[in-house]
């Protein structure tokens, strides 16, 4: 089929609103050849650096090669598996996280998709409290399932209403609203160790070790959702090694994948176990711990812990903060700073309607990124962990570019592209 052909059937079958929005921003873009950092056009017209990553989605790049021998291999004895019996592909990966993950996290639930992990997580914590309530960040985002999207922030449920109650939220890095917020019926704690939608929003130093503080003095468990920030993204192996915090639940999604086969986990201490042994069966998930995604992830898992590896993620992270200075010096009027740990950046501009255009501009500059849902003046810059040195020059090289193109459309008195 032509590449036309196929959006004619995506807009007929699949979502017309999405085709309406990107035929307004002349961005007919259907992905075919993917490798490593940069995914092509169906027709081979042009490339894009992924710097979206899909959240973490990709942080070993596109079809990364040993994520995929590994599957390959699997074909030949294994399936999906039945999530209701034993597995030794699932027994063998809940080992490897808990030798990785923080302090006496032990045990491991497994899902396919972050927002069902979350649902997990919020069951467990009520499950073993007794408790029903559940406290999250304003501008926060857990998914679109059910606890997962009532635990997010209002502009994400409100056309859904009403919801589960016993959810509130408070201002993500405010303590004296968190403890204000806790009473006797707190049974969790849920944020994102590093709010991404919120616009890469790193949090006083001292915000965890009181937070995890305040959960003791309330009985209350500490859940920390690290779809994004984990698995190396920040320079170490989980965002919350930053803090030198263990939680008692930790999410991972969207890297465990290694970009080749959906898996999500709900990672969580000894003690709350005793719930699930009362109700072993409490919840079940068809393709939850899917038995080839589980080999997928565990080579995932062995390639980011590879000497060397978050060396090179702090390494890629330091040239980007280099170029950046530059950028900044050269468009003092356009570019107003940045955040980053590793390669978890938040890249700010002077005006809340400059995202949209940098994002539009990007994009005609061979760079896939997008502005953050709470912060739309703030890039988020999510490259694969794997970027090299040519390749951060060259994404760099795009944002000189798309910064001259958005001084462009700020002198010619342009409006935002309408990017949703």
């Amino acid at each position: 089929m032509t590449k036309g052909a196929i959006i004619e059937d995506f807009a007929r079958y699949v979502s017309p609103g999405k085709v309406t929005v990107y035929r307004s921003l002349g961005f007919d873009f259907v992905p075919g050849r993917r490798e490593g950092c940069r995914i092509w056009d169906l027709d081979g017209s042009r490339s894009f650096i992924n710097c979206r990553s899909s959240g973490g989605v990709f942080n070993l790049g596109h079809r990364p090669p040993r994520v995929i021998a590994a599957l390959r291999e699997a074909l030949g004895q294994l399936d999906v598996g039945d999530h209701i019996l034993m597995s030794a592909a699932r027994a063998a990966l809940a080992k490897r996280l808990a030798e990785l993950t923080p302090g006496d996290i032990q045990y491991t639930f497994f899902t396919p998709g972050g927002g069902e992990a979350i649902d997990v997580a919020i069951k467990l914590a009520r499950g073993y409290s007794g408790r029903p309530g559940i406290i999250s960040a304003e501008k926060g985002y857990h998914g679109h399932t059910g606890f997962a999207l009532a635990a997010g922030d209002t502009a994400f449920k409100h056309y859904f209403e009403p919801l589960a109650p016993g959810f509130r939220q408070v201002p993500f890095g405010d303590l004296e609203a968190l403890e204000q917020a806790m009473d006797e019926q707190t049974a969790a704690v849920l944020f994102e160790t590093i709010p991404a939608t919120a616009g890469i929003v790193f949090p006083p130093t001292d915000f965890y070790p009181t937070v995890r503080d305040i959960c003791d003095r309330h009985g209350a468990l500490l859940m920390l959702d690290e779809v994004q920030a984990g698995l190396g993204r920040t320079g170490k192996l989980w965002g919350i090694d930053h803090w030198g915090v263990v939680p008692d639940i930790l999410v991972l999604g969207k890297g465990m994948s290694g970009g080749i086969y959906p898996l999500s986990v709900v990672c969580y201490r000894e003690k709350l176990d005793a719930f699930f042994q009362e109700h072993p069966f409490i919840h079940l998930s068809s393709f939850g711990g899917a038995e080839l995604g589980c080999v997928a992830a565990l080579a995932m898992l062995d390639q980011i812990t590879e000497p060397g590896f978050l060396e090179h993620v702090n390494q890629m992270g330091k040239r980007f903060a280099d170029g950046f200075q530059r950028l900044k010096a050269k468009y003092p009027l356009l570019v107003a700073g940045w955040r980053q740990l590793g390669l978890m950046i938040g890249f700010d501009l002077a005006e809340e309607s400059m995202g949209p255009m940098m994002t539009y501009a990007l994009g005609h500059h061979g760079v896939l990124a997008i502005f953050a849902d709470f912060s739309r003046r703030t890039m988020q810059i999510l490259p694969p962990l794997i970027i090299q040195p040519q390749e951060v020059d060259e994404v760099l090289a795009a944002m000189d570019g798309a910064l001259d193109m958005v001084a462009e459309m700020v002198a010619a008195g342009m409006p935002a592209p309408g990017i949703p």
